[in-house]
């Protein structure tokens, strides 16, 4: 018997057996076009499954307790807006509740009190409306711009404890969450997209003709395909099916998927799409030929497995999409401990069968296997499914556990160090100091790309980490190279051909960092909104801002909590000339992040080459964001000089709050050294004086960089005094504070 903890939401139609006495064909309908339109792809975009459908109601599982939430939030303002104008009794409205709690796993079902709690949390909601638990509230907290409404303790039918039980409000702050209803692609294509060609014919005559199979019959390219064929062989490899049953081999069966593709990519005879855009194919019954004319490819591959113990059955086909005719079909039973001689076994058919001819450097790289340890191997694909950029805490934290078991079975396991350094480095770039502080994340990536590169010097991730780390660290020259040395080895790899494009744009190669764009989203031509965020800050940064555009607004539709989607689109706009656009993505991003200021932007790029950064400073400047955080414009005769910066630092404790009404203390002592005490805060670091600047460096904080601000005297009605403390005779304005202080003598 499996147990596992998940995250469980149980929703049900409000007054259904009224509803079908009334109308039993509308009532029918309605339901069936909730699950079509509505629940079935918000489900599949917040990477959750539909476990089983009651009737009225569903039951669903998610990986994530902040995707289970967005979801029901999303799903219920939706059908809110739906019902606008309609009677109220004749309104279709759904109960949710969420729990996250032990699961029994049985087949495709689960079972235990966690399922029969969620179920008693969605009758205790309003028609329409949302209620979590207790241990919900706990995981969510912070997390989300959502207000809850605690309803105490419940006594529910079934479940011996009382439970804590919280409404969500759907307000305003909720509306602000939503994201526009996306049908997967293979719905898209039911709508008629793309239609099916003949199969091609081929005629030889008047002697032997040499034939290489990946090149279009004579005549004019078919229309059907969604893009122009490459010029050399092309492929799909479609998500592998687990036939075994055990949803629990479902990642082993990504993961076999996912090492295709990524050692296919390291041929450069070859042409491969990336791997989010097949596994965005979710009607497995579509026709090949349409998958293919979607991808814009003329070969795909499909297969299936089977895991049983310490065996597995794999049967995998190759179809040429312009005939519908195998290539080649193969069934392989084989023993689990010969996984990789069987994955180089696939890829030498492949090879074969497209007329491949492969590089020295290439049959080296192919041949290498990456741990012969296949339990960490085991690990390492648990890791690789979870996705990263714009996490939570929870699926960084848990990519990061199956990382070190995969290490700790093989500590030579190039691969898991990689993985590794590409959590570190996304945290340390994006300030994500809820898992560790700048310093720490920086030297975990540093290092873990380092032992990687030691263990296996073509590692192509581990490549493009430490070009990242070399760019943030001002050294230009080291990064490009870097870059380029993981293009060399996985030239056909979306994620580094993107992050490359990244730093080639960053240091000013911007035609080669457009050309190398152009490949990534024509290998990934279904990108998840993080690659679209990718490549819209690339085109950004190379003022191409038609480009830019919409891949923006659809990376800020996708992660509507991100700051850099609004940030850069807020640019983009305020130079397109879309003034009142540019104002409200300004305003968008400023509820999200109030202290969002101009010289927070210029302080994080200052590694940026200045044109660059003089640029983006100026579009967001035209967009409406203030120099400074919360708006605060000092007077210039009240700031203060040099001189009598000293006077107030050197020596002295400033007692104070901060602008969100905090209390502080920060003690200077007369060598420069510096600790800031806070209710939520302690830290420590140096200062100095800079012109009439105090400049301020906190370890571990801000990437370990130096920020610069201004103290004015009489900082007037915003520093009135409280009712238990006298009026503030100082601000202090930095790009990451606003503070209101007195002066003491710091103790001896």
């Amino acid at each position: 018997m499996e147990r596992r903890l998940a995250a469980i939401l149980a929703a049900d139609m409000v007054g259904y057996s009224r509803l079908m006495d009334e109308d039993e064909a509308g009532t029918l309908a309605a339901y069936r076009r909730h699950r079509r339109e509505l629940f079935n792809p918000k489900v599949a975009q917040y990477r959750g499954r539909i476990i089983k459908l009651t009737g009225d109601g569903a039951l669903m599982e998610f990986v994530s307790v902040l995707d289970a939430l967005v979801f029901a939030v999303e799903v219920q303002l939706a059908l809110r807006e739906r019902n606008a104008g309609i009677p109220e009794e004749k309104q279709f409205r759904y109960r949710i509740g969420i729990h996250i709690g032990d699961v029994i796993v049985e087949e495709e079902d689960i079972y235990g009190s966690g399922v029969n709690l969620t179920a008693r949390l969605e009758g205790l909601a309003d028609p329409g409306g949302i209620c979590i638990s207790g241990s919900v509230f706990d995981q969510v907290k912070g997390k989300l711009d959502l207000g809850l409404e605690p309803l105490g303790e419940k006594q529910v039918k079934n479940i011996a404890e009382p439970v804590s039980v919280y409404r969500v409000i759907l307000d305003e702050r909720a509306a602000a969450l939503a994201t526009p209803v996306v049908q997967p692609m293979a719905a898209q294509r039911r709508r008629g997209r793309l239609g099916v060609a003949a199969a091609m014919v081929l005629l030889l005559a008047g002697g032997t003709l040499w034939w290489q199979p990946w090149q279009p019959a004579p005549g004019p390219e078919p229309t059907r395909f969604a893009y122009p064929l490459p010029d050399k062989p092309s492929i799909a490899v479609l998500p592998f099916i687990n036939v075994s049953g055990e949803i629990e081999q479902d990642h082993f069966a990504a993961g076999l998927t996912d090492d295709l593709i990524t050692e296919l990519s390291k041929v450069s005879g070859l042409f491969v799409i990336a791997r989010h855009s097949v596994f965005a194919i979710q009607d497995t019954a579509a026709k090949i030929q349409d998958v293919a004319a979607e991808l814009g490819v003329r070969y795909v591959l499909e297969g299936s497995l089977r895991r049983a113990g310490p065996r597995i059955r794999i049967n995998v086909k190759l179809i040429d999409a312009l005939s519908g005719l195998s290539l080649w079909a193969e069934r392989y039973d084989r023993d689990y401990a010969d996984l990789f001689a069987l994955q180089d076994e696939l890829i030498e058919k492949i090879i074969a069968a497209l007329s491949i001819q492969l590089t020295e450097g290439e049959r080296e790289k192919l041949a290498r296997i990456p741990t012969d340890n296949l339990e960490a191997y085991d690990y390492y694909l648990r890791a690789e499914q979870e996705g990263f950029y714009y996490s939570d805490v929870e699926t960084y934290r848990r990519a990061l556990s199956y990382y070190q078991r995969a290490i700790d079975l093989d500590p030579d396991f190039a691969e898991a160090h990689a993985g590794i350094a590409r959590i570190a480095v996304d945290v340390w770039r994006n300030h994500y100091t809820f898992l560790w502080s700048g310093a720490v994340a920086r030297k975990i990536a540093y290092d873990a790309a380092g032992q990687a590169l030691r263990l296996d010097p073509d590692n192509a991730r581990a490549h493009i980490v430490l070009a990242l780390l070399q760019l943030v660290d001002g050294r230009p020259v080291e990064a490009q190279a870097s870059a380029r040395n993981a293009v060399g080895i996985e030239p056909n790899h979306a994620e580094t051909l993107g992050n490359a494009s990244l730093v080639l744009a960053h240091v000013g190669a911007r035609v080669e960092a457009l050309a190398g764009l152009d490949k990534a989203l024509r290998l990934e031509p279904a990108p998840p909104p993080s690659f679209r965020l990718l490549a819209g800050v690339v085109s950004y940064i190379a003022e191409d801002y038609e480009r830019a555009l919409p891949l923006l607004e659809t990376a800020r539709d996708g992660l509507p909590m991100a700051e850099p989607a609004r940030e850069y689109l807020a640019a983009v706009y305020a130079y397109s000339g879309q003034a009142a656009a540019a104002k409200q993505e300004v305003a968008g991003l400023k509820t999200l992040f109030p202290e969002t200021n101009l010289e927070h932007y210029r302080s994080l790029y200052g590694y940026w080459r200045q044109d660059d950064l003089d640029h983006h400073i100026e579009g967001l400047r035209r967009a409406g964001v203030t120099t400074w955080p919360f708006g605060f414009e000092g007077r210039e005769a009240d700031r203060l000089g040099g001189a009598e910066l000293r006077e107030v630092t050197t020596g002295r404790t400033w007692i104070g709050r901060q602008h969100n009404g905090t209390d502080f203390l920060q003690f200077f002592d007369k060598a420069g050294n510096i600790a800031y005490r806070s209710p939520n805060s302690s830290l420590t670091g140096t200062a100095r004086i800079r012109g009439d600047q105090l400049c301020q460096r906190f370890e571990g904080h801000f990437l370990d960089r130096e920020t610069c601000g201004y103290v004015y005297r009489d900082p007037g009605s915003e520093a009135e005094a409280a009712e238990d403390r006298p009026r503030a005779e100082y601000a202090h304005v930095s790009p990451h504070a606003l503070e209101y202080f007195n002066v003491e003598d710091c103790c001896q």
